[in-house]
């Protein structure tokens, strides 16, 4: 017999626990460019996204600049379809500007204004849905301060330096964190870019990621939604299992492994089996079906959620993002 209808919140309550529930969990997110540049553009974006389409929870998406801007960083929006934004000149070019990185308030500046957003969110956004923010990894943000291409060689020069600056943005993102546990949200979307073979070795990502990682996700534990979000290709998925959170998130129809060699790996609940620009940006109904359905083979219906490996394109047609959603009840009821 099949449960009642249930609501968000109950929905991922059971797909945690390992149960099937009502039907199968569903959420894209994606960014909001232009309207992600103040705290109340965001916010009505967010929430009009999620009245439209009715997600299962809401993951706010602020540009990746948002940690980033109180020390100086410079980007703007030129149209990637992904919505995100190009960065300037990068902050750190010398040994000498790792001086400019210090521990930051996180109740001041740009880290104040997205608590703000998160305020606004929570104020309008029914408490049965769950709402996380994002957070990037120390590694991640660093990416930015050096320039994405440089990451590898500062590393490898200024190890020691480097080192040095990543504990503080350990600080500052552990301290908004925290802002973010008062606020009373349900999780925290914590990406990772950087653990990528084509990127880092394994032991530079052991060393300059995974050890800082594990230090912020230990304060996570007054959350109960919080998802890993493994950027990129050629993932090292298997290096990152004991990460403590609830759901993994990758582009599972896209790089190695997929949804069922996955489970063979760990029994965490999956986020994904959609492809965001095949199938939802590209594709038609037939397509959006059938990889639904795949998913489903998948992963049985068990500790599953629909979702895309990365954030929708800007360009996804809202039609082929109706159709997905409305799928997961039509699949459910039909059996």
């Amino acid at each position: 017999m099949k449960d009642k209808t249930l609501n968000h919140r109950e929905r991922l309550e059971k797909v945690i626990s390992g149960e099937i529930p009502d039907r199968i969990p569903i959420s894209f997110w994606r960014h909001f460019p232009v309207d992600d540049q103040t705290p109340e553009g965001l916010a009505k974006a967010v929430i009009e996204y999620q009245t439209l389409f009715d997600f299962d929870f809401v993951k706010i998406t602020p540009s990746s600049s948002f940690c980033l801007q109180d020390w100086g960083v410079k980007d703007t929006w030129n149209g990637n379809p992904e919505g995100t934004r190009d960065y300037g000149a990068p902050i750190i070019a010398l040994p000498g500007d790792f001086t400019k990185i210090y521990q930051l308030n996180p109740n001041k500046g740009y880290l104040g204004k997205q608590l703000d957003c998160i305020r606004i969110i929570k104020d309008q956004i029914s408490g049965s849905t769950p709402i996380i923010q994002t957070i990037f990894s120390p590694l991640s943000q660093i990416k930015n301060l050096v320039g994405k291409n440089k990451l590898g060689i500062f590393i490898r020069l200024y190890p020691d330096e480097i080192k040095e600056i990543l504990k503080i943005i350990s600080v500052t993102t552990i301290q908004f964190i925290l802002e973010c546990i008062k606020l009373k949200i349900d999780g925290i979307f914590y990406a990772v870019q950087q653990a990528q073979y084509n990127i880092l070795s394994k032991a530079e990502f052991l060393e300059f990621g995974k050890s800082f990682d594990l230090e912020i996700l230990s304060f996570l534990n007054p959350f109960w939604l919080n998802l890993l979000h493994i950027h990129g290709s050629d993932i090292m998925f298997n290096d990152l299992l004991d990460y403590p959170v609830q759901v993994i998130n990758w582009h599972d129809r896209e790089t190695r492994p997929n949804l069922g060699e996955a489970r063979s790996f760990t029994p965490k609940v999956f986020c994904g089996g959609i492809s965001q620009v095949n199938t939802m940006v590209l594709g038609n109904k037939e397509k959006i079906k059938n990889e639904i359905l795949d998913s489903i083979r998948l992963t049985n219906s068990k500790r599953f959620i629909l979702g895309t490996g990365c954030v929708l394109p800007v360009t996804t047609p809202q039609g082929n993002i109706r159709i997905a959603r409305d799928l997961v009840d039509i699949i459910q009821r039909t059996g």
